[in-house]
C-alpha cells in the first residue's frame, strides 16, 4: 500500500453557516495504490475540506494539486466515541427501554386552523401491534385504529377534549388530549429532524426518506414528528463538496424554486414536493422545507411573470442600493419589496405553492436577522410571508432564521412567527452551548404556546457527513455531559427540538438521550410556561419551570471548568419542607428530601422533578 498521509487542512468554504472554533481536526489516512486502474471503494468519500475550496476563483494549478491530494485520501470511518460509559450513563440508557405495555408520550395538545387539513399521530410506546380508539372525537376528524394517525379538518374554532385509548396484548392505557381549532399552531415546541447538519445543501430524496423512516420507527413513539428538507434543495448541482452556485437553482416558468429531479426523482413532471410529502405523511409525520427570503435572482433577471397575477418579478424586487436587497452569505435570491402589491403577491403565491405540495412547516432563512445595515429585521417581508401562509388553505408552522434575533423585535415575532432563532449558527462546542444559557434567560418572558425562542438544531451523533459549509465529517464534539446539559436546557426553556445528525448512524447512547419520555415531557408540557433562572452564580446555576401538573422541573448546571457540588435547600425555592424528588434522566424516585446535593463535573447537570 502507499505511504501514510497526514491531513489537517484549514481551508474554509464560504457558505451558509460559519464553522465555530473547535478542536483542530487531523485525519490519518492511507493512500490508495498508485496503480492507474485503481478503483475507489464504494464507501470512498473525498476530503470535503479540500474539495470545498476548489472553486472558480482558484488558479488551475492549485485546483489540480488539491484534487490530486483529495484523490489520495480515503475517508476515515466515523465511529461513535460513546464507549466505556460510566455507571450513571449506563443507567440513563437502561432507563429509556420501554415496557411492553402501551404508554402515551409527546404533546397532549394539538393546534389546527379552521378548514385546513389536520395530520397528527398519537405517540405511543409499547409492543406492536397497538390498536387505538377515541371518545368524543369531533365531527370532521378520523382516527386510524391501526396506526393512531388522526386526519380530517374542523370547520370552526373551538376546543375539543378527546379521550384516546391505546391497547395491546400487554395492556391498555388512556390519555386526554386537547385539540384546539383556532389561530395558533405549534402549541408545544416542534420536534423533528432537519437535513442540514448532516447533509448541508445536498440531501437527496432517498436520504430524506431513510431518515424519516428511522424517525418513525424509533422516535415518533416519543413525540418526534416532523421531517424538514433544509438549505438549497432547489440546487441541481449541489453535492456537499463545491461552494454554492446560483447557476444550479431550478425554477419553473413563474420563477418559483422547484426540487430538481436528479436529487428528488418523485418531483418529475412538475409534481414538486407533493409526492415526497405524501410519503412522509403516510408515515404519520409532518413535512417541512427550508426557504430563503426573497425571489430568485434569475427570475428577476429574466423578468418572469408572478403566477396568477399580471405582475412581473422585476416589480416585486427591492431596488439596487437597498441593504436588504442581497443576502450577506447566499447569492440565490434578491429581497422582496413587500410594501408593493407585486411583493405581497409573490409571497402569497409561493405560500400557496407550498400548501399545494403538502408542506406543514416552513423554515425561512435570511429574515430573523439580516446581519447587515441598520434595520436588520425586514418586518414587511415577515408579514407578507406569514399572511400568505395564513391564506394558503393549510396550517403551516413558520420558523424564522438566522439568529440572533433582536429582543426589540419580540412583539412582532410573536405576532407573525411560531419560532425564531435566538442564537447564531449553533454547533458542537461548549462556547456555543454556554452562550445559549444567557440567550434563553434573556428571551424567557417571550415564551408562550405557539411562540418559541429557538436555540437552533441539535448537533449530536454523526454530523457534517456531506456539508461543505462546516467541516469536517465527524461525530459530535460535545461530551456526554454537555449533551445532557443541552437536552436539559432545551427541555426547560422550552426550545424547539430539531435533530441534525444522520439518524441512521445513531448509537445506543444518542438514541437514549433522544427518547427519555420524562425529559421530553418537560419540553412538551401543555402549559408552555417559560423557564426561570433562579441563580446566576460563578459555579452552579438553578433553573426552574412550573409544570401543568403542579410540579416543578429543576435544572442544576455547572457552567465552569471545575467540579462543584450543587446543593439546594427546597424551602429556599418556596417548596414544602420535604418534597418528593425524582431524577428525570434516571427515571428514578429519590424519595422525600429537605435538600439535594450532587457533585457536578465541568459542564455537567442534573434534571429533577419536585412535587
Amino acid at each position: 500500500m502507499g505511504s501514510i498521509l497526514h491531513s489537517s487542512a484549514s481551508i474554509v468554504c464560504p457558505g451558509k453557516r460559519r464553522a465555530s472554533p473547535g478542536t483542530p481536526h487531523t485525519v490519518t489516512q492511507e493512500a490508495p495504490p498508485t496503480n492507474q486502474n485503481y478503483q475507489l471503494p464504494a464507501n470512498f468519500r473525498l476530503h470535503r475540506a479540500v474539495l470545498c475550496c476548489c472553486n472558480r476563483t482558484m488558479n488551475l494549478r492549485c485546483t489540480i494539486s488539491l484534487l490530486a491530494l483529495a484523490a489520495n485520501i480515503s475517508s476515515a470511518e466515523i465511529v461513535s466515541p460513546n464507549t466505556n460509559l460510566n455507571a450513571r450513563e449506563e443507567q440513563i440508557i437502561a432507563a429509556v427501554q420501554p415496557s411492553a405495555a402501551p404508554r402515551f408520550n409527546g404533546s397532549y395538545v394539538i393546534g389546527i386552523r379552521p378548514g385546513t387539513p389536520l395530520l397528527d399521530t398519537l405517540s405511543v410506546t409499547g409492543e406492536r401491534p397497538i390498536t387505538f380508539t377515541a371518545r368524543s372525537l369531533p365531527h370532521g376528524l378520523q382516527l386510524d385504529p391501526l396506526t393512531g394517525i388522526i386526519t380530517g379538518s374542523l370547520p370552526r374554532k373551538g376546543e375539543h377534549k378527546v379521550k384516546f385509548t391505546a391497547k395491546n396484548s400487554a395492556g391498555k392505557t388512556t390519555a386526554s388530549i386537547k385539540i384546539v381549532c383556532g389561530g395558533n399552531l405549534a402549541l408545544t415546541p416542534p420536534m423533528g429532524w432537519n437535513s442540514y447538519d448532516a447533509f448541508g445543501d445536498s440531501v437527496k430524496e432517498s436520504e430524506v426518506l431513510a431518515n424519516a423512516q428511522w424517525l418513525k420507527d424509533h422516535l415518533q413513539p416519543f413525540g418526534w414528528n416532523t421531517v424538514v428538507v433544509d438549505f438549497r434543495w432547489y440546487d441541481s448541482k449541489a453535492d456537499g463538496i463545491r461552494v454554492q452556485n446560483p447557476e444550479g437553482v431550478t425554477l419553473d416558468e413563474f420563477g418559483r424554486c422547484v426540487p430538481p429531479e436528479n436529487r428528488f426523482p418523485s418531483a418529475a413532471n412538475g409534481a414538486g414536493f407533493r409526492p415526497l410529502a405524501d410519503k412522509v405523511h403516510a408515515m404519520g409525520l409532518k413535512f417541512g422545507i427550508h426557504i430563503m427570503r426573497g425571489i430568485p435572482r434569475r427570475a428577476v433577471q429574466e423578468n418572469l411573470p408572478i403566477h396568477g397575477t399580471t405582475f412581473k418579478a422585476s416589480q416585486a424586487v427591492r431596488q439596487a442600493g437597498d441593504t436588504a436587497r442581497e443576502c450577506r452569505w447566499n447569492r440565490d435570491m434578491y429581497g422582496v419589496d413587500a410594501s408593493t402589491e407585486a411583493g405581497k403577491a409573490w409571497y402569497a403565491d409561493i405560500a400557496k405553492q407550498y400548501a399545494d405540495w403538502g408542506v406543514d412547516y416552513i423554515k425561512c432563512d435570511d429574515i430573523a436577522n439580516l446581519e447587515r445595515g441598520t434595520n436588520r429585521y425586514p418586518q414587511l417581508e415577515v408579514e407578507a410571508l406569514a399572511n400568505g401562509l395564513l391564506s394558503s388553505g393549510r396550517s403551516i408552522v413558520l420558523s424564522l432564521s438566522p439568529g440572533p434575533a433582536q429582543l426589540q423585535t419580540a412583539s412582532h415575532l410573536k405576532e407573525f412567527a411560531n419560532l425564531w432563532r435566538i442564537s447564531g449558527d449553533f454547533w458542537d462546542n461548549w462556547r456555543s452551548l454556554n452562550r445559549n444559557f444567557d440567550l434563553f434567560a434573556s428571551w424567557s418572558t417571550n415564551t408562550a404556546p405557539g411562540h418559541w425562542p429557538d436555540g437552533d438544531m441539535i448537533p449530536f451523533g454523526h454530523i457534517c457527513e456531506r456539508n461543505c459549509d462546516v467541516r469536517p465529517d465527524r461525530w459530535t464534539r460535545f461530551t456526554r455531559d454537555e449533551q445532557l446539559a443541552l437536552m436539559s436546557l432545551w427541555a426547560l426553556a422550552p426550545s424547539p427540538l430539531m435533530l441534525g445528525m444522520n439518524l441512521l448512524d445513531n448509537d445506543p447512547w444518542t438514541a437514549a438521550i433522544l427518547s427519555n419520555p420524562e425529559v421530553l415531557a418537560v419540553n412538551q408540557d401543555p402549559a408552555g410556561r417559560a423557564v426561570q433562572r433562579m441563580t446566576k452564580q460563578p459555579a452552579i446555576e438553578i433553573w426552574t419551570k412550573q409544570l401543568n401538573d403542579g410540579s416543578l422541573a429543576i435544572g442544576l448546571f455547572n457552567r465552569t471548568d471545575q467540579t462543584f457540588t450543587a446543593h439546594v435547600v427546597w424551602r429556599d425555592l418556596k417548596l414544602r419542607r420535604a418534597p418528593m424528588v425524582r431524577d428525570l434522566w434516571l427515571r428514578k424516585d429519590l424519595g422525600r428530601q429537605e435538600s439535594f446535593s450532587e457533585d457536578l463535573a465541568p459542564h455537567a447537570s442534573v434534571l429533577l422533578k419536585v412535587k
